[in-house]
């Protein structure tokens, strides 16, 4: 056994006896060895248990946590209080991944000292579960791999994959680890690593085969709704708004239903813009919808885009940038 693991693995489960023999099966084959994995019970009533005894029994790198059932959050925060590696992955018990992982993102972060985290590639499995809204998601976090390309679209949708991250455990620790607001404690858990300063990165390989089911919790939890994601996201936007009138570009639903946040967590908006020449001209919460050629006058306002789609994001960014808007500092794309 290894006394002192470099990469403790966290691993949640709960009733997962359908997936956790593979995914478990996965891990335990990895060229990278200083590792162990801690896996948390979150009160189990299939057969989970007697499959973790096993893997407990067959390797010793393998440390099982048991309680009652408390939930994601509770079990991702006592798995990562008894990790002993100073780096910190993730891992759930329905996903699998190739020998190469850790390997990979160990080198990764040594080569890259300044990142205090990263991720990977995904390919979600079986394909023929995968919908046209997954496969979309999937080309776009696959596309994301410098810190640059993280940070411009932070606040489109979460940049790392939680199941694939890897992040430093002294930066973990230092901005509170996991905790429970109400919204999803991987982005939120991201968003404060960067409020701190702190930058990240993908591995560009795929490293992790993502099982899509019906039932997952980013599919049922109200903490993973698109409105938990919103408000979210407008909490931690206050950095880059800065106390400055908020200029919403897309006067659709995605625009509006920003707004009613911005204004709800104490935002001023300014304007709407929109391309649609019924709705220039209008008032959409108290302030005017106008044309992209008007948004000169709006020079000291940050921008949100909340206009779906990267052709529409592109167009968006080189009006902005035409007009002096320095991106993030002045704009951001939002979903």
């Amino acid at each position: 056994m290894i006394c002192t693991p470099i990469v403790s693995v966290v691993l949640p489960c709960r009733d997962a006896a359908a997936t956790l023999h593979d995914a478990l099966e996965s891990l335990s084959v990895q060229t990278f060895e200083a590792m162990e994995v801690i896996v948390v019970d979150d009160g189990s009533t299939d057969e989970t248990p007697s499959i973790l005894h096993h893997w407990s029994e067959r390797d010793a790198r393998f440390r099982v946590l048991r309680s009652h059932p408390h939930g994601i959050v509770a079990a991702l925060d006592a798995g990562a209080k008894h990790a002993r590696g100073r780096l910190l992955a993730r891992m759930d018990a329905d996903d699998l991944i190739p020998p190469q992982r850790f390997e990979r993102q160990v080198a990764f972060l040594d080569a890259h000292p300044r990142l205090v985290a990263c991720g990977t590639r995904v390919r979600y499995f079986p394909r023929r579960l995968v919908r046209a809204g997954a496969r979309r998601y999937e080309r776009w976090i696959n596309a994301l791999s410098t810190p640059e390309q993280i940070e411009r679209d932070l606040f489109v949708e979460c940049p790392i994959p939680h199941p694939s991250l890897v992040v430093r455990r002294h930066a973990f620790e230092a901005v509170g680890g996991y905790r429970d607001l109400g919204w999803p404690e991987d982005y939120d858990l991201l968003l404060r690593l960067w409020s701190a300063g702190h930058r990240f990165g993908n591995v560009p390989e795929v490293l992790l085969d993502w099982r899509e089911r019906a039932d997952r919790l980013s599919r049922t939890h109200p903490r993973y709704s698109t409105t938990a994601f919103r408000r979210c996201k407008v909490h931690f936007l206050g950095r880059r708004i800065d106390g400055r009138a908020v200029v919403m570009w897309g006067a659709g639903p995605v625009g509006k239903a920003f707004a009613r946040e911005l204004k709800g967590q104490g935002h001023e908006l300014a304007a709407f813009v929109d391309l649609d020449p019924r709705k220039i001209g209008q008032t959409i919460h108290d302030v005017p919808v106008i044309p992209p050629g008007d948004i000169a006058s709006f020079r000291g306002a940050y921008v949100l885009a909340g206009v779906a789609g990267s052709p529409a994001r592109t167009e968006i960014r080189a009006t902005l940038h035409s007009h002096g808007f320095r991106e993030p500092e002045d704009f951001c794309a939002v979903a």
